[in-house]
């Protein structure tokens, strides 16, 4: 690895460039403070752009899904397609005129407490990793929770003869029709490829262990407009009432609801309810067949499950969903990021941790807390630049 360069001073680093990074520099933009933006991969929202599938909508209407002072135009559809929302991402960019440093993977972001800065080192992935130095009064960690891929282990699944992939790498059902597909993973990526894969006359299975909520958008989306007026647990009984009324007993067909209601469970624990896309009517018609145990080991193309059954297959789907990497290049103890990568605090409490670190969209809210973490931490750190260090702030800006 090259030595490093000289260190480049900046007033606010923000590692991410997705939409809560996006968010996080937009808004301190308005408010006059500089940002640059460290992403590791080559574009800005890169989850939507090169790790979703091609029949990806928003879940939620656009309204709900707009990042701070840029609302989408009327002539939007009301559930943005996976493409129309990474050219929304790449407007908002310069819109706001985001510094982004592409290609730069964050491998150290340390506190110097005697110089009361954020010294982060990152790689230049584009030139031979050559390290790059950086240091900054403020440090906000935006790199979401989409970050790198989990798949679980299954004892021979390296002996597998057909195709294995993660559901980030999944795109379209091509080549599967005929096909047995295992989709393992019951979240609303594994939900609505299973049906994709069911659409395109793959006989599919999906691997249902748990407990979840299944709604509609547009049952979601009434939660949603009664959130600021009612309590949660109304809204909940709410939700359950219209679900029932659309779903009827989704228990019989091996989808049992949880005992905390979806609203609340949304905002109390990192599940989201799922939000159905015609899987449910494809697996009461058996088209696709629920499994209720995890895959235990492979041999040849036979998966044996934790329940003792075992079924042949042609390609397994991996939608087992990702793990932030945050705790390995974040030195920091301050209690804001948790073990597991993600904000260790619950919301409203998350977002703001010490000596001048700051998380943005680590607390799984979704698009709209992305948006909330972003103004809440650009007024907070606009504030502390006014009365001190204003100077300072003044003389850099000036003299870029």
């Amino acid at each position: 690895m090259a030595a490093p360069e000289a260190v480049v001073e900046e007033d606010v680093i923000i590692v991410g460039a997705g939409q809560s990074g996006l968010a996080a520099a937009a808004c301190l933009s308005l408010r006059g403070v500089r940002s640059l933006v460290l992403e590791r991969d080559d574009c800005v929202g890169s989850l939507w752009r090169k790790r979703a599938y091609d029949r990806l909508h928003l879940h939620l209407a656009k309204q709900y899904c707009a990042l701070p002072h840029a609302p989408h135009p009327p002539e939007a559809p009301a559930y943005l397609p996976r493409d129309d929302f990474a050219r929304y991402l790449d407007g908002y960019a310069a819109r706001f005129g985001v510094r982004t440093r592409l290609r730069r993977e964050v491998r150290s972001a340390r506190f110097d407490p005697a110089r009361r800065r954020w010294a982060v080192e990152a790689a230049d992935l584009a030139a031979g990793e050559r390290v790059e130095r950086y240091e900054a009064r403020f440090l906000v960690v935006a790199s979401g929770e989409n970050d790198e891929r989990f798949v679980p282990e299954v004892p021979g699944l390296e002996g597998f003869p057909g195709k294995v992939m993660h559901a980030c790498e999944y795109r379209s059902p091509e080549g599967m029709r005929g096909k047995s597909v295992l989709v393992v993973g019951s979240g609303n990526s594994g939900m609505e490829i299973a049906c994709d894969l069911a659409d395109a006359g793959a006989a599919t299975s999906i691997v249902v262990r748990g407990e979840l909520h299944l709604v509609t958008k547009e049952i979601w989306n009434v939660a949603m407009a009664l959130y600021p007026y009612l309590p949660v647990w109304v809204i909940d009984k709410l939700v359950l009432l219209m679900c029932a009324a659309v779903f009827g007993d989704t228990a019989r067909y091996g989808l049992r609801r949880p005992a905390v209601g979806p609203f609340t469970m949304k905002l109390t624990t990192p599940a989201y309810p799922v939000v159905d896309v015609g899987t449910y009517a494809k697996i009461r018609t058996g088209e696709i067949r629920v499994l209720p145990a995890a895959p235990k080991s492979v041999r040849g193309n036979v998966v044996e499950f934790a329940d003792g059954n075992r079924h042949p297959f042609d390609a397994i789907v991996f939608a087992t969903g990702y793990r932030s990497t945050v705790r390995r290049w974040l030195k920091s103890e301050d209690g804001l990021i948790g073990d597991d990568g993600m904000a260790a605090r619950s919301y409203p409490e998350h977002w703001k941790g010490e000596n001048g670190l700051y998380c943005a969209g680590m607390v799984r809210r979704g698009i709209y807390g992305s948006c909330e973490d972003a103004e809440f931490i650009a007024d907070d750190i606009s504030k502390q630049l006014q009365p001190q260090g204003k100077a300072e702030h003044a003389l850099r800006n000036g003299s870029s």
